[in-house]
């Protein structure tokens, strides 16, 4: 069970990664569950057995994850289920997301006249663009756990000196590759094994924009207990710009099947190599500039909020609300 509480926002919340077996009305989309009031609070019943793994949390409304309407959720590994890898003394926690000059207010208005976000001022790593820290003990091994809450930036994510060993994506094992930096797009959780073997001093973490033309970076600093030393430049290197880095790297993640993993349902699941297939859709992405504002479409469909949601219809059975074949095949 998770309970958040906001002071001064109303917003509800989703999560990325998470499944909602049975509970899809506590995922925070239009029409599962009201807003949350300034000064109240709501308290989220969800089903998380059969998995584990490196999560985050956000706002869905009003653009308020822009003010830091977020936070990471980490499901652990009962006792007695075997994991896969060597356990650390420590895990560590990291949400980089980035920034921007306007306030979230002025943003959702940018959106809403139907112009694009404007590339952001900075990243941050925990809040803050250079002040968090992380202490560790020479030859001990770390869990860093490391989530891409942006709105819309991707990052590299590296720590000057180290080698960082995947171990889990998004609630799924993986084979132990090896990085100098890896790459994770919006909304994307990893974990990665982390072993303090240089030099006792301090060493850059750090975390900088992709695909973005000037890059940005923020950074953090790993220190090693009992040295007073600071961490020195330069910073690691990282690609910025080339995306066909990005997509063969992303191939070289390899989901570890003989470990545990997330299970079906215990109702069970269905047959899925016995489902004839009915229709088989081709989805493309395009955008087009209409009555003077950005709109985006899937195999030319925008999507428009209905005046009854989804998952209320669903739930009630109300027909008229999908039209299950609106959009073309291809």
């Amino acid at each position: 069970m998770l309970l958040i509480s906001w002071m001064n926002l109303s917003s509800s919340h989703g999560m990325n990664g998470v499944k909602q077996r049975k509970t899809s009305w506590q995922d925070g989309v239009l029409g599962t569950n009201r807003p949350i009031p300034p000064g109240g609070q709501w308290t989220y019943h969800m089903q998380v057995k059969n998995q584990i793994g490196t999560f985050s949390y956000f706002a869905s409304l009003g653009m308020h994850t822009a003010v830091g309407a977020f936070g990471g959720f980490n499901i652990q590994a009962r006792p007695v289920i075997f994991v896969p890898y060597l356990k650390p003394v420590v895990e560590f926690t990291i949400l980089v997301s980035d920034w921007w000059k306007s306030n979230h207010k002025t943003l959702r208005q940018r959106l809403d006249s139907g112009k694009t976000l404007p590339k952001p001022a900075g990243l941050l790593i925990n809040g803050s663009p250079c002040a968090t820290s992380f202490t560790g003990q020479a030859g001990q091994r770390y869990l860093f756990r490391v989530s891409n809450v942006a709105l819309t930036t991707s990052i590299n994510f590296r720590i000057q000196c180290h080698t960082l060993q995947l171990v889990e994506v998004e609630g799924a094992h993986t084979l132990h590759e090896s990085y100098e930096s890896i790459d994770l797009h919006v909304g994307q959780s990893a974990s990665f094994l982390v072993t303090l073997h240089s030099p006792a001093k301090g060493y850059y973490i750090v975390a900088s924009t992709r695909f973005t033309k000037p890059f940005v970076t923020a950074t953090g600093i790993l220190h090693y207990a009992g040295s007073t030393a600071r961490p020195s430049l330069p910073f690691p290197i990282a690609p910025t710009y080339q995306v066909h880095w990005s997509m063969k790297q992303g191939r070289t993640i390899r989901w570890n099947l003989t470990a545990n993993a997330a299970r079906p349902n215990p109702q069970g699941s269905f047959h899925y190599g016995t489902i004839p297939i009915t229709r088989t859709v081709v989805l493309a992405n395009s955008k087009a500039t209409i009555g003077g504002k950005l709109r985006y479409a899937v195999n030319k469909v925008s999507h428009v909020n209905p005046a009854t949601p989804l998952k209320l219809a669903d739930y009630f059975n109300i027909p008229g609300v999908f039209k299950l074949n609106s959009i073309k095949p291809t």
